[in-house]
């Protein structure tokens, strides 16, 4: 029996936009983490090979900064993460979970080291000799850099699961085509974000003279040069991508091609003026332009993150489970019996539609559409298709897969469909009093043999093994 879940409605918000905005927050503020446990670990080593005062004073205080964002504010995003994914697509998180639990078991061992080594440092450094703080940096940096492993192997098999469909192993679908890629690809923007937070920090820091600053801004801007083999990295992600995926970014969307397009030029920018800034002995940034650097580092990285996200439509997890929570398997068994027919929660409102079938049409929009689509806000329905006619929404809906290939296939019966046009067609119309049903038996036939015509499998095809 499927597994119902309760409802939660965000108004005219798209959900995924919930989820997606409060994910590029925590991404950036996590490898920012990973990169400041690298940087600090080279300035440490500085101060020990070569007595650096300045360097150990660097230290001393950027950590602070680093504590203060990613123990704090990358804590709280985390936990807000799992909690926005329940409420908003909790089977797919319950999948997650299934497959991996001794994974993410894994990767939270891995974050409570990262927070006890940098409690450590943060609350013994100054009483500790060079070596020891060194040792606990280290210690820092790799706990933090394997919670990147775990997790990037969780999240590339929800792209590419490779042979875990066939065998189900655990290992399959970690160690998927995307993974090494994407794990070296983020180990990079990490190095650079936090290279580019340093510069900020800098320049803020009042206890450094312009002397200083200059110096400590091109040792960190060091930091930026590993950007030179983004493009290679990039290019490699994108061979191993599905074909299907590839075009999505290539142009078959034209939302992720631009923010595919904007991920790319935020990455080339703050490369050029890393060149420029390496390269001219005497070029300094200032907190100004380090602050807009920055900006355009988020800028990349929500880019990515979207890019990331949207690659898989129409999957949450590819060939398994749609971005809806409808597995491939269920498609056929809810034309038959309806995917509302036994759904326990009340709508919000219920006398608000004036007709049973607007009541259902709300009932199958929140079951179907609801986790990407609004009905008159963000990616709102009234918006994309009220311009169709009825019977354009009655055959464009009953082959969604060929209509929209990033959709799934429409997981309902004839009657539910109806309702579900009609209550986009109501809502066009800006919600009159009154609104009839449909009640010619022919329209019903003709949607059942648009949903036969168009079959029940995504356009998407399943790769061979």
């Amino acid at each position: 029996m499927f597994p119902y879940y309760p409802i939660n409605e965000f108004g005219p918000v798209m959900k995924g936009m919930v989820i997606g905005g409060l994910g590029i927050f925590h991404v950036f503020l996590a490898q920012f983490a990973i990169g400041g446990g690298m940087l600090l670990c080279y300035f440490q080593w500085r101060d020990n090979r070569y007595g650096d005062t300045l360097a150990r004073r660097f230290v001393d205080g950027y950590f602070r900064w680093l504590v203060l964002v990613s123990f704090v504010t990358g804590a709280l995003t985390g936990v807000a993460m799992w909690f926005t994914t329940i409420q908003v697509s909790p089977r797919t998180i319950g999948m997650m979970v299934d497959e991996f639990h001794w994974l993410w078991a894994t990767e939270w061992t891995f974050f409570c080291l990262e927070v006890a080594s940098g409690y450590a440092f943060y609350r013994y450094a100054k009483v500790l000799d060079g070596r020891t703080r060194l040792a606990l940096l280290v210690l820092y940096a790799i706990a933090a850099w394997m919670s990147l492993f775990w997790i990037n192997g969780i999240l590339s098999w929800q792209l590419t699961p490779g042979g875990w469909l066939d065998d189900g192993s655990v290992w399959s679908g970690f160690f998927n085509a995307t993974f090494w890629p994407s794990l070296i690809y983020r180990t990079l923007a990490s190095m650079a974000i936090a290279a580019l937070v340093a510069a900020v920090v800098v320049n803020l820091a009042p206890s450094f003279d312009q002397e200083e600053k200059l110096t400590l801004v091109r040792r960190v801007f060091w930091f930026l040069a590993p950007m030179a083999l983004m493009p290679i990295i990039g290019g490699w992600f994108l061979a191993v991508l599905p074909e299907d995926s590839r075009g999505w970014v290539m142009g078959g969307s034209i939302a992720m091609t631009l923010f595919f397009a904007l991920g790319a030029a935020s990455s080339l920018l703050i490369g050029a003026y890393a060149f420029a800034m390496l390269v001219k002995p005497r070029l300094f940034v200032n907190g100004a332009t380090a602050a807009l650097l920055c900006a355009l580092a988020f800028g990349a990285t929500a880019g990515g993150e979207f890019v990331r996200e949207g690659v898989r439509k129409p999957y949450t997890v590819r060939h398994t489970l749609y971005s809806n929570s409808i597995t491939e398997d269920e498609v056929a068994h809810f034309r038959e019996v309806g995917s509302v027919t036994n759904d326990p929660y009340p709508l919000v409102a219920p006398e608000q539609y004036p007709s049973d079938q607007l009541g259902l049409g709300a009932k199958v929009f929140r079951m179907q559409c609801g986790i990407c689509h609004t009905i008159d806000g963000a990616n709102g329905l009234v918006h994309l298709a009220g311009t169709w006619s009825v019977d354009q929404l009655r055959l464009n809906i009953a082959q969604l897969q060929h209509t929209k290939p990033f959709m799934p296939p429409f997981a309902g019966t004839p009657e539910e469909l109806e309702a579900l046009v009609q209550l986009i067609r109501w809502e066009g119309e800006h919600r009159p009093e009154q609104w009839g049903e449909t009640s010619d038996p022919a329209v019903l036939e003709g949607i059942a043999e648009y949903m036969k015509a168009a079959g029940t499998q995504s356009m998407v095809s399943r790769p061979e093994q």
